[in-house]
């Protein structure tokens, strides 16, 4: 922190020209306009709780507190567990930023306890269930009239994670089975702003053998899944059906379930973070709940 950005920031100053001070600060540190724009607004809310000419040097833990309570309780508007935690945050730093730059002697934030928020684990198929899916798929695969779009859309998600967007999007040019280092699905995106999520997915012989069987069933052209994205739904909620399975499968669990598999197989967080196409912020939170995921079914 600069002192021309501190300079004109006292005790005596109120809220809203601290919070403007706080902002230029925050912005020079690099921070991305979504922090930005959340830090700010929680403050700015604070600013709009207490009297307008309130200054930044009175205002106590107790009115951080009563604050938080008016938040939750009576100010009227929905208030989830993940926003309290956040805004608590935007209240710590904010302070903390004043006490260690000397204009504030104590950081009034310091005493307000941090709600830690724990977001629910995604479900999962377990071994069984995932081989009593593939039962189904193969059955549809090997009936008297075969059809495999089955087996090529439970095997391709399981293998390699994609998102159901991404799944989508793809067609028959992505997938690659002369490729220099073996059969290879390429996932790209036309915006530039994803480009990062763009990869190359290793596929594995099982459904390299069913993709030539299933592109002779269906004549594929621009799309490979030529279908909307409700009816690819109703595929995966048939096997889960007929496999007896409790649950109900989603795109969403086949991308959850193959990251689980990868995280158990030992493969490198890096290597699993790159297959789903998630940031290293992203990759963050993933990789807890893929840890709490694995923890949670050895002891099962």
């Amino acid at each position: 922190m600069t002192a021309q950005q501190t300079a004109h920031i006292t005790a005596l100053t109120t809220l809203n020209p601290a919070i403007h001070g706080w902002e230029i600060y925050l912005n020079d540190q690099g921070s991305s306009p979504h922090t930005l724009k959340a830090f700010t607004g929680d403050m700015r809310l604070l600013a709009s709780y207490l009297p307008p000419d309130r200054t930044i040097g009175s205002i106590t833990t107790s009115d951080l507190n009563n604050f938080l309570k008016w938040m939750q309780e009576e100010r009227g508007v929905p208030c989830s567990p993940k926003t309290l935690a956040r805004r608590i945050t935007s209240l710590k730093a904010f302070f903390r930023w004043l006490h260690s730059a000397g204009i504030l002697l104590v950081d009034p934030a310091e005493k307000v306890v941090q709600k830690s928020v724990r977001s629910p684990l995604p479900e999962v198929l377990t071994p069984k269930e995932v081989e009593a899916a593939y039962e189904v798929a193969e059955a549809y695969r090997q009936a008297e009239k075969p059809d495999t779009r089955y087996f090529a859309l439970l095997d391709l998600l399981l293998a390699t994670g994609i998102k159901k967007s991404e799944c989508l999007s793809l067609s028959p040019n992505h997938v690659h089975l002369d490729a220099e280092d073996g059969p290879t699905l390429f996932v790209r995106y036309d915006n530039l702003k994803h480009r990062y999520k763009e990869r190359k997915i290793a596929l594995p012989e099982s459904w390299v053998a069913a993709y030539h069987e299933y592109s002779s069933q269906y004549k594929l052209t621009d799309q490979l899944f030529p279908w909307s994205q409700r009816r690819l739904e109703y595929l995966l909620e048939d096997l889960s059906n007929e496999a007896g399975l409790e649950k109900h499968l989603s795109f969403s669990m086949c991308r959850w379930t193959c990251a689980l598999t990868d995280w158990q197989s030992s493969m490198e967080s890096d290597k699993i973070r790159q297959k789903m196409g998630i940031s290293k912020v992203q990759w963050r939170e993933i990789s807890q709940k893929l840890k709490r995921l694995a923890a949670q079914l050895e002891s099962n």
